[in-house]
Formats: C-alpha cells, sequence, structure tokens
C-alpha cells in the first residue's frame, strides 16, 4: 500500500510530516508566494522557523477567512504537518484550475484539502514525533485523527461538501479500505484528487527512515495503484498534466491565494467567529529560554548586527564583575573589556573579532583575555557565531565564553601549534595537506566499513575576473565569505578543506552520493543570493564536483573523478552541480588477498602470475561502456599503450586502497580488455534488458619483479573491483563461460 497520509501502516512521517531539511525547502515554496519582497516584509515573513509558520497561517487565512485558526492550531500542534497541508492544497488548486474548476467549487476543494489533516491536533505528541515506524497500538491510535478531524468540522464548518472530502479522502477507489459507504464514482472527485496529490507529496517528501522518491517513482507507484486506490482516470490525468508542467506545488502559479475571501464567502464555509492576533506577553518557550541561558556555566552574549548588546547573561556577570542592566543596548567594543590576546597584546576596536564575526558571516573562535571591574584579568575561550537566516542576512552574533584560566597549560600551545599547522590562514579551514591525509583515512576507514562517504570539490567561477576587476583584497574577501559557506553546511565528522587557489574540498562522512549532492546544492544556491560587499554587492557563483567512494577506489581516483565531474560542470555552463560514479556495490566485501605468506611463496615459477583473466558482463550498451571505460582511465591516470579493433591495451598503475606503508610504491600494470555487445538472445541478460557488453580483461605486471609480491594478488583484486564500479559490471559464473562465446554480438553484427 502506498505511503500517504491517509494510509493506515506507514510512520508518522509519511502523514506529511518532512524533515527538517525538507521543512526549510517549504520556506522557499511559502515565500514564492509573496510577489516582492516588499510585500513578504510587510507580512512579517522572514526567514526561519518563526517567519515560515508566520507565512503558512497568512496564506491559509486568506484561503480559510475566519476559521484561519484552525490552520495555526494545527501548526502550533506539529508544524509539517500543516507545511504538508498547504503543498496538497497549493497541488490540488494548480490541478483543479488545469481542467477548468472555478469558484466556488475551486475554494471548497482548497479549504477541504487544507483542513483534510486538520485532526491530527488530538494525535499524542509521543506518536506525531517518533522517528520511526509505528507499531500496531500506535497505528490503532493514529486511525483515530480522522474522526477527530470530523469533529473538528462538524462543529464549525458549515458546508457538508467540504466534511464530505475530508471523510472519504481516505477511502480506497475500490472501497476496499476506508469508509466501505462508497466507492469508484460515487466518492466525490474532489476526495478522489485529494488523494492523489496527498499520496504524492508524501512520496516526494524527505523523511526520517527514507528518503524522498523522485517524481518519476512517485508517478509510477500511484500508476501501481490505479483501480485499487486511486482512480486510474484521475491517476493519468495527473500524470499527463505533470510531465506538461501544469502542476505545481510551490506557489509559483498560486497569486489568488493573496487575495482574501471576504465576508460573505467566509460565512459560506464557517460559523460566526472572529480570528484573533497573539499580543504581547511573554510565552512558556521564552521562559524556558531565558532560564536556560540565566542558569549557564558559561558565559553568554547576544549582539545585533551593529554590536549592540541585547543580552548578558549571570555567567557573564561574574566574569568580568560587570551587571548586565549597565551594558543593555550599549556596543560591545573590546576597550570596554580591554580585551587581550593570549600574549598580552591588546585588541583594538577596529579590529574586533566579533563585529569581523557579524561582517563575514563566518564562525570564530579563539581565546581572550578580559579585564572586570575588580582589575583582576581572566582568560576565557570565546566562540562567537553569526546569527543568519537562509537568504544570509545578517541579524548579530553569539558569544559564548568560559573561564579557562586554569586550563593554560602546555597542552593548550601544542593545540594551537597543530592547528596553525593544519589551517589554511586566509579561510581558516583546513588546508591541503590536512586533507591529503584524512582523505587516505577515510578512504581505508569507509571501505573497511562498507560504508559510503563522498568528496565535493567546488570553486568560485570566473575567479581572476574578481582579483582583475576589483583587486586581490576584494578577491581574497570573496574567498572568506566562500569558506565561511562552506563550513556552515559542514556535518559532525565532515572535513571542509582549501585545496589550492579558489578550489575546497568537502569530505563528507557516512554519506552517499545524493546527500553530498544536495549538500553541493544547498551551498551552491546560498553563495549565489549572498551580495559580496567589496564586489558592489554583487554575487559570485561556483561549480561543484561530486563523487561517492566506489569498490577499488583509492584516495587518488576518488579525488580525480570528482575533479572530473567539476570540469564537466564547467564545461556545461557553470553554477551547476554535477555527480559522478556509482558508489559501494551493496553487500561488496572489502578486497582481500588470498596469497599466502612464507619463505616458500618466494619460490613459486612467475608463469603462476604472469597474466590474470577476468570476464565482466554489463548491462549498458556498447557506446555506454565505452565512456565508462574513458573515466576509468581518466580517473587511473592510465595510458593508452594500443587500440586494435575490439582491442584497447591501457597501462595503470595499482595501488592499494589501504593508507600506503613508508617506503610502498605502485604496481604498474598492462590491463587488456576486448569489448564485445551482447544481445537478449544470449539469455544471459536480465529480463527486459536488450543489449549489454562482454568486457574480457587480462591484466598482468609489467616489472618481472612484481609478479613474485605476495600482495600482487590484492592489487589485482582491488583493480578488478575498480573496473566493475566504473563499467557497473559483474563476474558471470564460469559455467556459463561456453554460453558467453556462442552469444557474442561478432564484430559487424551490432543493432
Amino acid at each position: 500500500m502506498l505511503e500517504s497520509s491517509h494510509t493506515n501502516v506507514s510512520a508518522p512521517n509519511s502523514n506529511g510530516m518532512q524533515s527538517s531539511h525538507a521543512a526549510e525547502h517549504g520556506l522557499h515554496r511559502v515565500t514564492s508566494l509573496l510577489s516582492n519582497v516588499d510585500e513578504a516584509r510587510s507580512l512579517g515573513v522572514m526567514a526561519d522557523d518563526g517567519g515560515m509558520r508566520l507565512a503558512e497561517d497568512q496564506l491559509a487565512f486568506n484561503r480559510l477567512g475566519i476559521a484561519g485558526g484552525l490552520f495555526a492550531s494545527l501548526r502550533a500542534k506539529h508544524s509539517p504537518t500543516a507545511s504538508h497541508c498547504l503543498r496538497v492544497a497549493l497541488g490540488l488548486s494548480s490541478w483543479a484550475r488545469a481542467i477548468g474548476l472555478e469558484d466556488p467549487h475551486l475554494q471548497t476543494l482548497e479549504t477541504a484539502a487544507l483542513m483534510h489533516d486538520i485532526g491530527k491536533i488530538g494525535v499524542p505528541d509521543s506518536i506525531l514525533t517518533k522517528p520511526g515506524k509505528l507499531d500496531a497500538d500506535e497505528i490503532s491510535v493514529l486511525d483515530r485523527y480522522r474522526l477527530h478531524g470530523l469533529d473538528i468540522l462538524s462543529s464549525c464548518c458549515l458546508s457538508d461538501e467540504i466534511i464530505d472530502m475530508v471523510r472519504f479522502a481516505g477511502t480506497w477507489y475500490d472501497g476496499s479500505r476506508g469508509d466501505s459507504e462508497r466507492q469508484r464514482d460515487q466518492l466525490p472527485i474532489g476526495s478522489r484528487m485529494l488523494s492523489i496529490v496527498d499520496a504524492y507529496d508524501s512520496m516526494t517528501t524527505d523523511h526520517v527512515y527514507r528518503r524522498a522518491m523522485t517524481p518519476e517513482r512517485a508517478v509510477a507507484e500511484l500508476t501501481s495503484y490505479s483501480g485499487t486506490q486511486f482512480d486510474p482516470k484521475l491517476v493519468e490525468n495527473y500524470r499527463r498534466l505533470l510531465e506538461a508542467d501544469q502542476i505545481r506545488m510551490d506557489g509559483s502559479r498560486s497569486e489568488r491565494w493573496l487575495t482574501r475571501m471576504d465576508a460573505s464567502q467566509a460565512r459560506t464555509f464557517w460559523g460566526l467567529g472572529r480570528m484573533t492576533k497573539t499580543t504581547g506577553g511573554t510565552g512558556v518557550d521564552q521562559l524556558f529560554q531565558q532560564k536556560l541561558v540565566n542558569s549557564m556555566v558559561d558565559g553568554v552574549v547576544f549582539v545585533d548586527s551593529q554590536c549592540n548588546i541585547l543580552l548578558w547573561n549571570r555567567a557573564f556577570e561574574r566574569i568580568t564583575g560587570i551587571a548586565s542592566g549597565s551594558v543593555f543596548q550599549k556596543q560591545w567594543l573590546p576597550s570596554m573589556l580591554d580585551m587581550r590576546e593570549p600574549d598580552g597584546s591588546r585588541i583594538t576596536d577596529q579590529g574586533c573579532p566579533i563585529a569581523e564575526t557579524i561582517r563575514s558571516r563566518s564562525p570564530f573562535s579563539g581565546r581572550f583575555s578580559f579585564q572586570g571591574r575588580s582589575g583582576n584579568r581572566t582568560l576565557v575561550e570565546a566562540h562567537v557565531h553569526p546569527v543568519t537566516n537562509i537568504e544570509s542576512v545578517v541579524f548579530g552574533a553569539v558569544i559564548i565564553a568560559r573561564d579557562v584560566s586554569s586550563e593554560a597549560t602546555l597542552e593548550a600551545a601544542i593545540e594551537n601549534l597543530h592547528t596553525k599547522a593544519t589551517q589554511d590562514p586566509l579561510t581558516k579551514v583546513s588546508n591541503r595537506a590536512e586533507f591529503d591525509r584524512v582523505h587516505e583515512l577515510f578512504v581505508k576507514e569507509h571501505l573497511a566499513k562498507s560504508t559510503p562517504c563522498s568528496l565535493i570539490i567546488c570553486d568560485l567561477d570566473f575567479f581572476k575576473r574578481v582579483n582583475d576587476d576589483f583587486g586581490h583584497q576584494a578577491g581574497d574577501d570573496a574567498l572568506m565569505i566562500f569558506a565561511s559557506i562552506l563550513k556552515r553546511f559542514r556535518r559532525q565528522g565532515d572535513l571542509v578543506a582549501r585545496y589550492g587557489g579558489e578550489e575546497f574540498v568537502i569530505l563528507c562522512a557516512s554519506c552517499d552520493g545524493q546527500g553530498a549532492v544536495d549538500i553541493a546544492e544547498e551551498i551552491r544556491q546560498t553563495l549565489e543570493r549572498t551580495p559580496q560587499p567589496l564586489l558592489k554587492g554583487k554575487c559570485c557563483t561556483s561549480s561543484f564536483g561530486v563523487t561517492e567512494i566506489q569498490d577499488g577506489d583509492t584516495a587518488e581516483t576518488m579525488l580525480r573523478r570528482a575533479d572530473r565531474a567539476l570540469m564537466q560542470a564547467k564545461e556545461a555552463g557553470r553554477n551547476r552541480v554535477l555527480q559522478l560514479g556509482n558508489g559501494l556495490t551493496p553487500g561488496a566485501k572489502p578486497a582481500k588477498s588470498e596469497t599466502k605468506k612464507g619463505l616458500l611463496n618466494w619460490f613459486r615459477s612467475s608463469d603462476q602470475t604472469e597474466t590474470h583473466d577476468r570476464e565482466l558482463l554489463t548491462t549498458v550498451p556498447l557506446e555506454i561502456a565505452v565512456e565508462k571505460l574513458r573515466g576509468f582511465i581518466s580517473d587511473q591516470h592510465g595510458q593508452i599503450t594500443k587500440v586494435d579493433g575490439d582491442t584497447v591495451v591501457v597501462k595503470v598503475d595499482a595501488k592499494s586502497s589501504n593508507v600506503p606503508k613508508r617506503g610502498e610504491r605502485s604496481v604498474p600494470m598492462t590491463v587488456e580488455m576486448t569489448l564485445t555487445e551482447v544481445d537478449a538472445g544470449s539469455g544471459l541478460l536480465p529480463d527486459g534488458v536488450i543489449f549489454g557488453t562482454l568486457i574480457k580483461a587480462s591484466i598482468e605486471p609489467i616489472r618481472t619483479r612484481d609478479r613474485r609480491r605476495t600482495d600482487l594478488d590484492l592489487f589485482i583484486t582491488q583493480l578488478v573491483s575498480s573496473m566493475k564500479s566504473y563499467f557497473m559490471a559483474f563476474e558471470p559464473k564460469k559455467e556459463t563461460s561456453p554460453a558467453l562465446e556462442r552469444a557474442v554480438t561478432r564484430p559487424g553484427e551490432g543493432r
């Protein structure tokens, strides 16, 4: 059964409850409804969680009129569910208008979509916020949410049509599940349409326990349940309109939602009542926040974008001896506390690190000494974090300071030296030497555990023009801003490094290729809308190459593949993300040498390891296999030494994917590959695959002394694993080899 907000076996997250990542994107969908920035500001829409909620309330109120408080209540109960309802309503409205439906029927449909999950107000928080799938008891509780919704609507909704749409939205088309009173064409057409859009949005939204489906996959799932869960004619109509880009769920074609319903329309749907705005007062969440900040052992200070002090907690009062009331709304200046570096040098007001953090939007950590009213000097470790929204607008900074007077020991000095040795002095990210060291460890660890990791390589587009047109100081500033954005999207365990010039790399631990693409795309979008002060307010763009570790990889091959993806992104027009590589083969185990160690191993005859033959079969046509061969040769830094018809001979330097030992060298090998196309008649290809490619490979070391190496089998196994990854190939069983020979399409007998 499809996962949607109307199924009875899915987890709460499949009921339109998106992850925090999808929630951030929901803001773009909401704010895109506002025709311009001034209108967004007039409505109080700001790019944070509170602003997104306010925007959703405003949009829902425009449709619901006096009953907008119901939507606000749902949002207060569980914001992701409210966001899901809004997207479903927008998508359903777009579909209805595409097929010619007009008011008042269109307003009825939109209102029902906004209210279809209102019953979740009555579901316990422990179920709504559970990160995994529900057990049987929890499902039975969740199943009652539709009854709660009908009770709520029955008490305030005057439209039987809206109530019926919500009531039957969870009923299957064939009547096998849900309210069995009606089925097929007896179901309201609005309910049948609502169930389709609801399921589509749930499937294309990220959930904690699974990633979002692609639109194509989601449509395929809808089609597979046509005639049972969904109306087949409506599914086909929805599919055609999606392909024609006539259905949008991001609000870009829903300007009518900004038109408020008049009072007469509101009374048509709802009973008497007024929607009031919250006024003043301190909320419970604010009380908790104030108590938390004042109870912290560390000193906490909030400053706005002009460095005016907004908060100064009790711990900071103890550190400085200055009461919060005496500094409130005063400007933070180093001279106020006689701030000094650990070596005693005074920090000037012009060199204030807090002001620099706000200007560069880059977090900062360091040690300073303060002199309070008592005259005593206190050494503190300070962490300064800029407060920005998704549009990169700076609202101020948070300063967290901890008294470390007793911890200023030799260990701190050693740590400081380590930072200087591994950090790029300009951008404050790791340098290339540190990246090379960590990258080797990444490859070793993730291959050993068969867990994915990814590499992002990126640089600023047309950076030379920045230096030529605005000067090197502007270029340095652009690099620092770019680095600060990269650090902002860095997850715990990731590494950001400056690889050289304007080129940066990000190592993403335990992250597959699609996850790294999502991170790169967020960085790309943030940079292209971040004004650069020294570029007269202009914005920079960047290109990204992404790859995931795959079988047989070394640090070098992984880096070359990512660099190749970056080059292709630039050739395709820049300011884009391009991904290469197939990732790890599911269930694959790390390559291990089967060669036994021992003195007698030196007396093996050289012909035992002269040639290693392999047969690989891939389900891609010959032309695509040739393209993948080019990628393999490029990333291995191979040299083509001979081409004869369908046979190519390549020289490669095989290396162990483990961290190399001191003095260990690569093993130069000759790889002879013959590529031949096979067809479906061979009986070797999976059902539905028409053409594939058979690859016969012969591998042998070039140097005679390498043929006696005890780890030669490991080098060759890793090289074959790399070939399998690039070609997406597998080794056919040995007993099928005669069939392979008979099934080969002879040269000239291709398609």
